[in-house]
């Protein structure tokens, strides 16, 4: 199968002095925060290389998760003139302009917030038939052999109860992978309680076909971090194997990992204690879990990263940037008023201000 992606495994991880990852959490509307640092860090790039210059030609993978996963696919699908898509200061005026339609907001009064718990008894919160056909507009026809450099994005089959990894590294040990990206993005960002599962089929050249049943990939991997890192190594193995990727596996101090968070209350504010959840039954625990598992997803990731890339020689490589003092609102996935996305937009600012701090 030949693709961009191909000419980008093999020019940018042979012959380049770094494999530079980059990692985009989920977490729905959050999204707008990393979408600020991305739009900073391309600027700077173009200053050094041409406004023409993207994210893309800089990283060897791009992974997301959800809202992640969308921008990933932003980043990375071609236009008809075979550059990315989007340029990185086009997310936050895609955002700012596309969420509030995503997740219509509905008065907040008694009524209407019973009006809503009822409704999650029997559906999702929100359809999804304006995401669905936003996607599918703008990426149009784009597959994941396409994308103008390696992509990794983590959905959850809930059919096989295992998760989905979406990786162009895969795609020729795996051709039933090549999903359109607008399916993958539908797919990985169908929160449970929120969106609705996504079904699809792809069909390989032999005629064979593969049902997906998609939810959230943060369920399995809020931080795709890891599974970014861990595809890149099988990639590299199996390369080094077959004499095409003359870099040792165990040469992993190569690796430059930018992992960008999407925010986490701060402990005030956070939604839950165990006085009121000992007393939660079925229809409690069932409001909560879509919270819970992403928090646990993306948590987990924090604490084994550090781990993982020191013992890989490349914690000097590694920078998490990430805000733990959301306020409740902020910290939502879906909250998408006027004032509460522009707040995000202000978390992105002062965290390209803060000083790094090294653990």
């Amino acid at each position: 199968m030949e693709s961009t992606s191909e000419v980008f495994q093999l020019q940018h991880q042979s012959y380049g002095k770094l494999i530079t990852v980059l990692s985009i959490d989920g977490g729905g509307i959050r999204g707008l925060t990393p979408g600020v640092i991305l739009a900073f860090l391309e600027s700077h790039l173009q200053k050094l290389d041409g406004e023409e210059a993207r994210l893309a030609d800089y990283f060897d993978v791009i992974a997301g998760t959800s809202t992640g996963g969308l921008v990933t696919a932003m980043l990375t699908a071609p236009n008809d003139d075979n550059r990315p898509l989007f340029a990185a200061k086009d997310i936050k005026d895609f955002y700012l302009h596309h969420c509030p339609k995503i997740f219509p907001q509905e008065r907040r009064n008694p009524i209407s917030r019973a009006a809503r718990m009822c409704k999650c008894l029997f559906g999702p919160k929100y359809d999804g038939k304006y995401l669905h056909s936003l996607l599918r507009e703008k990426l149009g026809d784009a597959k994941l052999h396409q994308t103008l450099t390696n992509i990794v994005i983590p959905a959850f089959d809930i059919k096989k109860l295992q998760p989905t990894i979406f990786c162009t590294y895969q795609l020729k040990k795996n051709p039933s992978l090549d999903a359109s990206l607008s399916d993958i993005c539908i797919g990985t960002s169908a929160a449970p309680t929120y969106l609705p599962a996504h079904y699809f089929e792809t069909k390989d050249s032999d005629g064979h076909t593969r049902q997906f049943n998609l939810i959230d990939g943060g369920v399995a991997a809020n931080n795709p971090t890891l599974i970014a890192i861990d595809q890149v190594t099988r990639e590299m193995i199996t390369r080094k194997s077959s004499g095409i990727f003359p870099q040792d596996p165990k040469e992993h101090d190569r690796f430059l990992v930018l992992s960008l968070g999407t925010g986490s209350p701060q402990v005030k504010d956070q939604k839950y204690d165990a006085k009121s959840a000992k007393k939660w039954g079925c229809f409690g625990w069932l409001i909560t879990l879509a919270d819970v598992f992403s928090r646990a997803s993306s948590d987990m990731a924090d604490y084994h990263n550090p781990t993982v890339l020191q013992a890989l020689h490349s914690q000097e490589n590694y920078l998490r940037i990430q805000d733990d003092t959301l306020t409740r609102e902020m910290s939502s996935v879906d909250v998408a008023t006027k004032e509460n996305l522009e707040d995000l937009v202000r978390v992105g600012e002062k965290l390209l201000k803060k000083a790094v701090f090294k653990s």
